[in-house]
């Protein structure tokens, strides 16, 4: 009967143990065959796991993140439109690798080459939207590092817009995350992530998707995938469940499968022990000004769009504002008045700067003067 027992309370705790969620180093050590990879929830850019995350690598066709977020940029901003021409020049049209091989003088839509670049891939199709929105790739290239600056993306360097391989082009599978989560801010770009199989040159030519996982994979959102001989194969997944969007990233492995495999081993760990809630989106109120030419300012924060959780557990988000009752004149655009503080079960859990909406000067005869000028020239 003892030893029948302390069976029992064996299986009894092992069977525990494996219903417990899997463990990070689990994940790490047992499942990842990638050198390197990350998974991070993509609203906070909260790292969920990381291994060899900031090792400097060949990224392939990963690089087009970079051009498409440049490109969204630009729709963005009026600089370029979907309707727009774009013409293929004979170093757009060299390019090897993917590609829809485009002729010299071929002319597509900015909307079909930015289909044939997140879709099918094509190197010559990314070449041709560098060169149209900056006239060459080189100077679209140097707004790509820079703009990876910006990013705080610090393990990369770019040589070219596609991602084939060339002496120094690196990055790795942080920055890539950093790049990732800064274009799906585009939601446009999903109208093209999400395509299976579509058509170029009125229907002459069929492009099929490179991320397998749209066929296979629950919520799955994107986003790119790239393979080079230096690079290996290589992926960065992007899904979306229960409003939690996740970004899996896998450089550098053996197979197109086995990236496929360790982009999904990320994304179900997420998913399986992580959620977020949405905290109420209030409105911040006003704040009194002292001594100025307005009476008041009005009040913006960088409210969270989402509260990362772990999964099953009771939450509830409380906050607590730490801004003065008035402030004196002047004041600057953008100046910084105090914080609300995000509590997770009365636990600080976040912060965010509240800051002014707009510039008041100070109350002066100068000031005053001006004032009922501008006043009386409207009249």
């Amino acid at each position: 009967m003892r030893v029948k027992s302390k069976i029992s309370v064996m299986l009894a705790v092992l069977i525990l143990l494996l219903s417990l969620p899997m463990s990070v180093d689990a994940v790490a050590k047992d499942d990842i065959t990638a050198p390197s990879a990350v998974l991070v929830e993509a609203d906070n850019f909260k790292v969920l796991f990381e291994k060899n995350a900031h090792e400097k690598r060949s990224v392939a066709s990963i690089t087009k993140v970079m051009t498409v977020l440049l490109i969204m940029e630009d729709i963005e901003s009026g600089k370029i439109s979907l309707t727009d021409t774009v013409t293929a020049s004979a170093h757009a049209s060299s390019m090897g690798g993917s590609d829809i091989w485009l002729e010299e003088g071929e002319q597509m839509s900015l909307d079909d080459m930015l289909k044939a670049t997140l879709v099918a891939s094509a190197n010559d199709a990314a070449v041709a939207l560098a060169e149209y929105t900056e006239g060459s790739e080189e100077a679209f290239v140097r707004r790509m590092n820079n703009r990876a600056k910006e990013l705080g993306m610090n393990d990369t360097t770019f040589k070219n817009c596609n991602g084939l391989d060339e002496e120094g082009h690196l990055s790795s599978a942080y920055d890539v995350a950093l790049m990732s989560a800064e274009l799906i801010k585009h939601t446009k770009v999903f109208d093209y992530t999400s395509i299976w199989l579509d058509f170029l040159r009125d229907g002459k030519t069929q492009i099929v998707n490179t991320n397998k996982l749209l066929k296979s994979y629950k919520g799955i959102t994107g986003l790119k995938t790239g393979t080079t001989g230096d690079a290996g194969s290589c992926i960065s997944a992007t899904a979306k469940r229960d409003n939690l969007s996740l970004i899996a990233v896998a450089l550098g492995s053996s197979s197109g499968q086995n990236r496929f495999k360790d982009a999904t081993v990320l994304l179900d760990y997420g998913f399986n022990n992580y959620s977020v809630i949405v905290p109420k989106q209030e409105k911040i109120k006003k704040i009194k000004v002292n001594k100025g030419m307005e009476n008041s300012v009005e009040l913006v924060a960088d409210i969270p769009k989402s509260v990362l959780i772990g999964k099953g557990k009771d939450a509830k988000i409380e906050t607590e504002e730490e801004i003065p009752k008035s402030i004196d004149a002047p004041i600057r655009k953008n100046q910084i008045v105090g914080k609300i503080i995000y509590k997770l079960n009365g636990k600080k859990i976040q912060a965010v700067k509240v800051r002014t909406k707009a510039s008041v000067d100070e109350c002066s005869f100068s000031n005053s003067f001006s004032y009922i000028l501008k006043y009386l020239l409207k009249l």
